[in-house]
């Protein structure tokens, strides 16, 4: 009777495991069977924003959004591989600069680099399947009145003449959201004292984020600087 229990155990554990992992891969099938409707002109350079605003508008519970998330990155705007592991790192809070500390998937290691100099955390509050939520999200600055807006960027994405086009974005306090910040919350001093020591967000991060824009030439470089500085 007790063989006969832990292999019935055992085959419930495999179960669940499959269930879980085929869950886990749908949200990414998801992404790329919609991928030519989020993206037209399938040109997804630094368009991050318009996954969120896809996700975002769905009728989804909380769960499936932070899944949806974690799957593409906000600064490139290109898929991530489900098995991604994430990188912990700072973001500088709109209008009270406090650092908020969080989660952040990437597709390559400059995008973080990126993202903590010229993204911003706000908190943002919004109702699910399941109810409302509260979480920080990353946001740049309104970039539509920029005269040297990227030109790799499809403009038509992110803006409408030089407001923002939030048929295509999602905004908060006119600025452009481009994605999650997982787990954000107020950074404690060791954790910002970990993002500072760590060999990608301390020391690379470092030497990236004072190199003159013309001489970048990894990760998106100056396409998604130009479009959030």
């Amino acid at each position: 009777m007790k063989k006969i229990l832990n292999i019935s155990l055992i085959f419930f554990v495999i179960l669940f495991q499959i269930k879980s992992f085929a869950e886990e891969k749908n949200y990414h099938k998801e992404l790329i069977t919609d991928w030519s409707r989020i993206f037209p002109d399938k040109n997804r350079n630094a368009a991050g924003p318009k996954f969120f605003k896809y996700i975002i508008d769905k009728k989804i519970t909380y769960k499936d959004f932070i899944e949806f998330n974690k799957l593409y990155c906000a600064v490139s705007g290109s898929l991530i591989d489900p098995n991604s592991d994430s990188e912990f790192l700072y973001i500088k809070e709109s209008k009270t600069n406090k650092k908020i500390c969080g989660n952040y998937y990437r597709c390559c290691v400059p995008c973080s680099c990126d993202l903590m100099k010229y993204s911003e955390a706000q908190k943002m509050k919004y109702k699910f399947e399941d109810g409302f939520k509260e979480f920080y999200v990353l946001t740049i600055k309104n970039p539509c009145a920029k005269k040297d807006f990227p030109n790799r960027v499809n403009k038509d994405y992110f803006c409408d003449g030089e407001k923002i086009n939030k048929s295509e974005v999602y905004s908060l306090n006119d600025r452009i959201v481009i994605g999650l910040l997982h787990n954000g919350k107020n950074c404690e001093k060791d954790e910002i004292d970990f993002v500072k020591s760590h060999q990608v967000t301390g020391r690379y991060c470092e030497l990236r984020n004072n190199t003159p824009l013309e001489n970048l030439d990894a990760g998106m470089g100056d396409i998604f600087i130009k479009l959030a500085r």
